[in-house]
């Protein structure tokens, strides 16, 4: 139901599952599986996938923290998009690997919830996209030390809240990897 037109394509968005964001994250292995289940999923049925990768000060590009984790394979065919902020649009080419994909749904994966997925999901949101969040395939670290809540409740609030997002023409919704359904 996107607001743009001539957009009818889903693709799988993964945002940096990279190995020093995912060091230490809240049930890493199970989000990873998640993962990794729905990038054969969507190369079965041809749906695009499109990568996105951090740097910054902290996450050097290059550096061994800066890979993709080794359980996640990009095949060369698929857009590898490079960040350096939350929004995984801001000052990027996604949106114009995603408009020469035709895609208007995104189903989005990846970490960290609290940071980069929230500014994603927020951001294809108001751009006009449909935006589906995978509720047990994206993750956290723990930031309690900070202030943050647990990185379960963080994950929980965030799908909580992304179910109930609504605007005109565009849907938002949140589902488990086994219900995830590309094209609808």
């Amino acid at each position: 139901m996107t607001t743009l037109s001539d957009r009818p394509n889903d693709a799988l968005l993964v945002i940096d599952v990279q190995q020093g964001v995912v060091a230490d994250a809240f049930e890493r292995d199970a989000v990873v599986a998640n993962i990794s289940a729905l990038v054969d999923k969507a190369r079965d049925e041809s749906v695009p996938i499109v990568w996105v990768q951090h740097s910054d000060n902290q996450l050097e590009k290059g550096s061994d923290a800066w890979q993709y984790v080794p359980e996640l394979a990009r095949q060369e065919s698929e857009p590898l998009v490079h960040k350096t902020f939350g929004d995984s649009f801001e000052d990027t080419n996604l949106e114009e690997v995603l408009a020469n994909a035709a895609v208007g749904r995104l189903i989005v994966t990846g970490a960290q919830t609290d940071e980069c997925i929230r500014s994603t999901i927020h951001g294809a949101f108001v751009r006009g996209y449909d935006v589906t969040l995978v509720g047990d395939a994206h993750t956290t670290e723990d930031l309690t030390e900070w202030g943050a809540p647990p990185p379960d409740k963080v994950i929980a609030h965030t799908n909580l809240y992304w179910q109930y997002q609504a605007a005109p023409g565009r849907t938002a919704a949140v589902m488990a990897t086994k219900d995830v359904s590309f094209g609808g």
